[in-house]
């Protein structure tokens, strides 16, 4: 009887080392990164002591700024019209029982998730490229990026928002209905605020894979157009200076305190559901 919750114990621990070292695996080196962004020394494998020279050294790039607010631009556009489309395309598929076209639509929402990225930048850039002749526009540059991030987060977007809208009761909508509640209106009062954490969620995703995103930029950029992960593998090939390890660490902190606050938002509305009677 008393092997058994020695057992129990030792799967336990088992356990937590298990999470411990998937923890210290991923963030690890995202605190070696920051600490290392504070490094006196230009060589980053060599700590020379402690200064902020680098972040005074990064207002003074212009390339890197320039980079980084054109990845902010583009990361903000593109979650943003990833998550109206994609609210669209979810409400379709779960409302709209039967349409023609129906499983042709689903196919192609979810096809980005499992076509490489290599594939879908460079049939994009052949595509823009022959309106581009046609019309004269759109140029290479922000636009072009932009829709290559709002095609790719199309997809993750409008996944989770359709899990969350197959979660509501029918019941809601229908006695919305009852009481004399216009179409449009059962969809702005009722279903986008249940949905909100969703929305929510679909957004803070698509803006971290537009922020992210390489290989779908680097078809889609032209000159004047470059975003920050193109600039920060464009200089690793000369060997990264601390300046990078500068301007990740303010990415890593102000996306933190986005996280953060999102999270005690979402907690917020979770209470607020919990005590409304």
């Amino acid at each position: 009887m008393s092997a058994l919750p020695n057992a129990v114990q030792i799967a336990r621990g088992v356990g937590r080392a298990w999470l411990l070292a998937g923890f210290a695996f991923l963030y690890l080196p995202i605190v070696a990164l920051i600490v290392y962004s504070f490094n006196d020394s230009p060589v980053p494998e060599v700590w020379a002591g402690f200064t902020f020279k680098w972040f005074g050294q990064l207002g003074r790039d212009d390339e890197l700024l320039g980079a980084l607010g054109l990845s902010m631009r583009v990361a903000f556009c593109s979650a943003t019209a990833a998550v109206v489309l994609g609210l669209l395309a979810a409400y379709a598929l779960v409302k709209i029982r039967a349409f023609r076209g129906r499983a042709l639509f689903s196919g192609m929402i979810n096809a980005p998730l499992l076509m490489p990225e290599v594939i879908v930048g460079l049939s994009l850039m052949l595509f823009l490229v022959s309106i581009q002749h046609l019309w004269g526009f759109p140029r290479r540059g922000f636009v072009t990026i932009w829709l290559g991030h709002v095609l790719l987060c199309l997809s993750y977007a409008a996944i989770v928002i359709e899990a969350r809208l197959r979660e509501l009761p029918p019941q809601l909508e229908e006695a919305a209905l009852d009481l004399g509640a216009r179409p449009w209106q059962i969809f702005w009062l009722v279903t986008l605020p249940l949905i909100g954490q969703s929305l929510a969620s679909a957004w803070l995703l698509s803006f971290t894979l537009s922020l992210d995103d390489v290989v779908l930029s680097e078809f889609l950029s032209g000159p004047g157009a470059t975003t920050l992960p193109m600039v920060i593998f464009s200089r690793a090939r000369l060997g990264l200076s601390p300046s990078i390890n500068a301007v990740a660490t303010v990415i890593v902190v102000v996306v933190s305190l986005g996280v953060i606050a999102a999270s005690l938002w979402l907690a917020r509305q979770d209470r607020n559901k919990e005590v409304r009677p």
